[in-house]
């Protein structure tokens, strides 16, 4: 299903998430971080060639089953979100998928980290983007709570995946 990319979209997302009664967990033992849901307009077929081949990420490792693989071909066209996947040297999650994200430097909101953590993963300028808000807080296995900040660009980004970071 393709979701038209425009301002009803927008604010329907905003909206939404304005409206929502977030879940916040909170740990006092547990570090924070952010992710950034980045909202983007796609272009029907700019992903006919998988930007990650799978020897760039697979590194030696089995291949998953058919249909499994992650490969992220002809999903374009419409409303869509930066997902990156993990380099494969990395000590922890190589190779797996997740949105830009990290935890919070000293002093630094989850919106700040957010969008700095995506700035230095995949070179995503803040240039015209707008945060639509923050959506639940979870904790993950690793000893984090985590807040997604959903964002809206209406600037065509270039990006540019950080090797040591991303595939």
């Amino acid at each position: 299903m393709t979701l038209t990319y425009d301002g009803a979209l927008r604010d329907v997302i905003r909206d939404r998430l304005a409206g929502h009664d977030r879940r916040i967990v909170d740990d006092p033992t547990k570090r924070h971080a952010a992710v950034a849901v980045v909202l983007v307009d796609s272009v029907l077929g700019e992903d006919r060639v998988d930007p990650a081949p799978v020897d760039d990420w697979i590194a030696g490792r089995p291949m998953p089953e058919a249909g499994l693989d992650g490969r992220m071909v002809d999903v374009s066209g419409g409303a869509a979100f930066f997902l990156c996947r993990r380099a494969s040297r990395l000590s922890s999650h190589a190779a797996q998928w997740a949105l830009p994200g990290g935890r919070l430097d000293p002093g630094e909101t989850v919106v700040e980290a957010a969008l700095r953590e995506a700035r230095e993963e995949v070179a995503l300028s803040v240039e015209g983007i707008e945060v639509l808000g923050l959506s639940d807080r979870y904790e993950t296995g690793t000893g984090f709570l985590v807040t997604p900040v959903v964002a809206w660009t209406t600037v065509v980004p270039r990006t540019e995946p950080n090797p040591d970071e991303v595939a």
